[in-house]
């Protein structure tokens, strides 16, 4: 799976902050859950608009981002 398929950027979403496409359920917030001990079939539960491969999609591009920034390009 490509995370593109799955995140969008809209300046006139969130002030332009990445989201799950569809939704306004930024990636960061998504991180933020799982960082604090949610599992993904817990935050499935609590934001319906969600599926297990969105939230997949959120750490893939966390994951690509992070990649680009120990290279020392963007992402």
């Amino acid at each position: 799976m490509d995370w593109r398929e799955r995140i969008s950027v809209d300046p006139g979403i969130r002030f332009g902050k990445a989201c799950v496409r569809g939704t306004r359920i930024a990636v960061e917030d998504v991180l933020g859950w799982l960082s604090a001990g949610m599992t993904v079939d817990e935050i499935v539960a609590e934001y319906p608009p969600l599926t297990p491969a969105d939230v997949t999609a959120c750490l893939e591009r966390a994951a690509e981002a992070e990649r680009g920034r120990r290279e020392g390009g963007a992402a």
